[in-house]
């Protein structure tokens, strides 16, 4: 069965923000197919459903901050002045919990299959990281074995040399001594 959306586009969409893996209002909605602020009203009216650990509005440094390091063409503006004169409001972030939280408020048949592809695009990040984690805990163990051995290796190659040099030859004596 061919994937609605391909993993790769949900993964790139994934952010680490405030040390948890969050989604971004207008990418969720980009993905279910309907506009910012459908999606932000649907949560705003189910407001009992999304507590602060499963959705939480960015602050204007955070904003900045991401759209410094993915760029402005990953992550339009949404501080920007409204035809009407007012100005937006910084986007929401959606935890992996508040994601799932939007199946039951959001009730296409595209949304149950997009939130479907989220989860399992949040397990192969878990999945990743936690593999990542161990690879980086045995590799710590490896250079902690080899740092000691690397004491050990340097020591026998400096006696290696010691013995490549040829010994001093003691000096001539010419008949008297000095």
């Amino acid at each position: 069965m061919k994937a609605l959306i391909p993993a790769e586009v949900i993964e790139n969409k994934i952010y680490l923000i405030r040390g948890q893996k969050m989604m971004l209002d207008k990418d969720l909605a980009a993905l279910y197919g309907v506009p910012t602020f459908r999606l932000n009203e649907q949560a705003k009216r189910n407001i009992d459903r999304f507590p602060e650990d499963f959705m939480f509005r960015l602050t204007k440094e955070e904003w900045e901050n991401l759209k410094f390091h993915f760029g402005t063409s990953n992550l339009k503006s949404q501080i920007a002045i409204s035809s009407w004169g007012g100005t937006r409001k910084l986007p929401l972030a959606f935890t992996e919990q508040g994601v799932a939280m939007l199946s039951s408020v959001l009730r296409s048949n595209r949304a149950v299959q997009v939130n479907i592809a989220i989860m399992r695009a949040f397990v192969r990040i878990r999945n990743f990281l936690s593999t990542h984690k161990e690879l980086a805990e045995k590799f710590k163990e490896l250079e902690g074995r080899v740092g000691n051995h690397d004491e050990q290796i340097t020591a026998i190659f400096e006696a290696i040399r010691q013995l490549m040099e040829p010994p001093e030859r003691p000096k001539k004596s010419i008949g008297f001594e000095v």
